[in-house]
């Protein structure tokens, strides 16, 4: 093998590792807004604390897909 071909099946594995990395931040999502609805429908009166609680959490679950994504582009 030449080093081309090398580099090739190199980047085609990272993007192959970042697709494999979002799964972890898909899931969290939809778990976490699944049971903020859940919780909404239980009790109503607190929605609004929940809908806070709820962005905080979806911010932090995005940044696992960001650096799931920036290791994709450091190792490539």
């Amino acid at each position: 093998m030449d080093i081309i071909t090398l580099a090739q099946v190199s980047g085609s594995l990272s993007v192959i590792g970042y697709g494999i990395a979002t799964l972890g931040p898909g899931l969290g999502l939809g778990i976490l807004f699944g049971k903020a609805m859940e919780s909404t429908a239980r009790q109503p009166e607190v929605s609004g604390k929940i809908q806070m609680i709820m962005f905080i959490g979806l911010a932090l679950v995005e940044v696992l897909g960001l650096l799931g994504f920036v290791a994709a582009l450091v190792v490539a």
